[in-house]
């Protein structure tokens, strides 16, 4: 191992999974992972072995990916880029599609565009802020109604949420209000379509809160992603233990000061991302540090945490009674704060344990 890798627990990749399939399972919902985390062919199959033929991703280009690779019920769940239609016409000539869409002028212009029929989600901000329309903003959301009505090729689907709020609550109890507050707003949106659309859903997406209900009855299908991998951010929120965090990067030592207890790792941001958790005091990390097995790593060594990152190196902070352990040439695993872009950042550099 020369360079910076990220190793995939493919046992902790099908536990995560195993435990999320059984979950929409005992609730009756559609289970249509996002696999914006992993962006992976090899991770997608493990998938398609244990029955799940719909997905999720971000991007016209993922979905090609992906599509090309046999999958063929996509989602792409980010309000729709006009620039790409040709390529949207492409893929919804071959697969089942799905779009996303916040406005009746983009919805205006897939009418006018589209040749192939096209499912649409409108997508509704349950309080994160980034996307969607308010579920009160019902002139514009009538309006897009009206428009798939008429439409040739659009299929309107229902109401697409992602609550991403929840990476900033504080407990599970908060957690569990902000999926609560989107399962009545959406099911407040659906009751007032289902008699002129009686097959619309909502799809509802997020890990920390699908990881800890307990069921998602009241949702028609989920979306999470990042629960095939899990990280140190999602250790924080209290959606996994460190057991379940299913990649670490395996980053080669290559300097030791035990005057100061650091190690310095070929394992920077354009590895890692510059992602971190603040704690108290603005104390900030970029990871945490464990040791390499011949199945996979250890749990975290206590007290060691990457403290800086440049953009090829990271310094790492290790306790005393460590530090001697360790000598250029080795290598240590770092667990991600963010798997999503360190899995984006590593795409090209990754191998399945």
């Amino acid at each position: 191992m020369e360079r910076p890798t990220l190793l995939i627990s493919r046992t902790k990749v099908e536990r995560n999974i195993g435990r999320m399939l059984k979950k929409t399972k005992q609730s009756n919902t559609i289970f249509r992972p996002h696999f914006k985390t992993h962006q992976s062919v090899e991770v997608g199959e493990l998938f398609r072995k244990r029955g799940i033929n719909k997905i999720t991703v971000s991007s016209v280009s993922m979905a090609e990916l992906f599509a090309g690779h046999s999958w063929d019920d996509i989602t792409i769940a980010f309000p729709v880029n006009l620039r790409e239609i040709d390529k949207i016409n492409k893929l919804s000539e071959k697969i089942s599609l799905n779009l996303l869409t916040d406005s009746a002028y983009s919805t205006n212009q897939l009418d006018q565009s589209l040749k192939t029929k096209t499912g649409l989600f409108i997508e509704i901000d349950n309080g994160y802020h980034r996307s969607g329309l308010l579920p009160e903003q019902i002139e514009e959301i009538d309006a897009i109604v009206s428009i798939c009505e008429k439409s040739e090729f659009l299929e309107f689907k229902g109401f697409l949420t992602h609550a991403g709020n929840t990476y900033s609550a504080k407990g599970k109890a908060e957690i569990m209000t902000i999926m609560e507050d989107a399962k009545a707003k959406l099911i407040k949106l659906k009751q007032k379509y289902l008699k002129r659309f009686p097959e619309i859903i909502i799809s509802y997406g997020d890990t920390p809160s699908c990881s800890l209900a307990d069921s998602f009855n009241v949702f028609d299908e989920v979306r999470p992603g990042n629960f095939v991998y899990y990280d140190v951010m999602q250790y924080h929120i209290g959606s996994c233990s460190h057991h379940d965090i299913a990649v670490a990067v395996a980053c080669p030592v290559v300097s030791v000061y035990p005057h100061r207890n650091e190690l310095v790792i070929y394992g920077g941001a354009v590895h890692l991302s510059k992602e971190y958790i603040a704690v108290d005091n603005n104390f900030k990390f970029y990871g945490y540090v464990v040791e390499l097995t011949k199945n996979g790593w250890t749990e975290p060594i206590q007290g060691a945490y990457v403290s800086s990152l440049s953009q090829e190196h990271g310094i790492v902070k290790m306790p005393e009674e460590f530090i001697t352990r360790f000598k250029p040439g080795d290598i240590l695993g770092i667990l991600p704060i963010h798997s999503c872009l360190t899995a984006d950042l590593m795409k090209d550099c990754s191998v399945i344990i």
